[in-house]
């Protein structure tokens, strides 16, 4: 008999961090501690962990490969049961996890499991992650990731995975071009952009206040680094962005006050694409031609994948294990 899969897989509480591809690792490394203001938790050969000033372990895991890519993005459950439970609901819908569910062999530890999406990306969820000691907000530097904006060969499709399986919620879109998806009160965590191939459009990072946020594109001017679009503020989520581009290519941004929402309240609505909504303070001008092309990226397969951006055929699967357990039976 036929069995209706259930419901999401688990209520998630928060985007933890996100993991980048990069060989350009140095350089890249010591831009987001340098310049833009992360704090080196742990690193190893070819990675590094670092955090914001909230209170996740790390928000950014930078891990050196010969191509730019998203390694994963990972989200916050509360407890290790609801991984479990997570798990039995994967296997309901046919959806096999890559890892776990179980002890997370990384940085910060925690209990979790992996999947891929159907475009390929690896999504992590965990639980019990090692806890930080608390960093002051003084400083015009981030408080953590805030969202993630993917490119999308099929928005519908992507968006009925993430609010069907991942329980996220519809809380705007502009025009049939993007769809901005939450998970907790903050307007968006993951946004999908209809794009020619799938890729990474960028990462945001969240700032304290406005204040913080135009110190903090203050000094990345004292370090020679200037917005490729903003400063201005989006009609969608209705936050304050400006746009940069780090040493890999890959597209980073800064922002504050994103929109709130009343769960009970709030009513989706579909925004116009035209340059006032796109920036309701008309700071910012358009986006140049070479944000555009930041943001479109190269095609990425995923990380499990040993494909090429422009290959063709079926993805070639490899060892989907942490790197210890891969070494431990080289």
């Amino acid at each position: 008999m036929h069995r209706t899969p259930p419901g999401p897989i688990a209520r998630l509480r928060s985007l933890r961090y996100v993991e980048l591809h990069t060989p350009a690792f140095t350089e890249a490394a010591g831009f987001y501690e340098d310049v833009w203001g992360l704090e080196t938790v742990e690193s190893d050969t070819g990675a590094r962990w670092l955090r914001g000033t909230g209170d996740e372990h790390h928000v950014l895991h930078l891990t050196e490969r010969d191509r730019v890519g998203l390694g994963r993005i990972a989200f916050a459950v509360a407890t290790p049961a609801e991984v479990d439970e997570a798990a039995r609901r994967l296997e309901a819908r046919s959806l096999v996890p890559v890892t776990g569910p179980g002890p997370l062999i990384q940085a910060g530890g925690g209990y979790g499991l992996r999947f891929t999406d159907p475009e390929g990306r690896l999504i992590e969820i965990s639980a019990q992650v090692e806890a930080v000691a608390p960093r002051g907000r003084d400083g015009a530097v981030p408080v953590g990731v805030t969202h993630a904006v993917l490119n999308t060969t099929d928005i519908d499709a992507a968006v009925a995975f993430y609010r069907d399986v991942l329980g996220l919620r519809v809380s705007d879109w502009s025009e049939h071009q993007m769809a901005f998806l939450r998970c907790n009160s903050d307007h968006h965590c993951i946004a999908f952009n209809q794009a020619e191939w799938t890729s990474l459009n960028h990462v945001a990072y969240e700032m304290t206040s406005v204040d913080h946020f135009m110190r903090g594109l203050g000094r990345l001017r004292h370090h020679g680094v200037t917005p490729q679009w903003g400063p201005g503020r989006h009609g969608p989520g209705n936050n304050t962005f400006s746009y940069f581009t780090d040493p890999s290519g890959l597209v980073c941004e800064y922002t504050s006050e994103v929109a709130q929402i009343v769960e009970d309240a709030w009513i989706a609505r579909v925004w116009r694409r035209v340059p006032e909504l796109s920036d309701l303070w008309g700071t910012a001008g358009a986006p140049s031609k070479e944000i555009r092309c930041s943001m479109a990226g190269t095609p990425d397969p995923g990380p499990l994948s040993t494909a090429r951006a422009q290959g063709s055929g079926p993805l070639a699967p490899v060892d989907a294990r942490p790197a210890e357990a891969q070494e431990a039976t080289a």
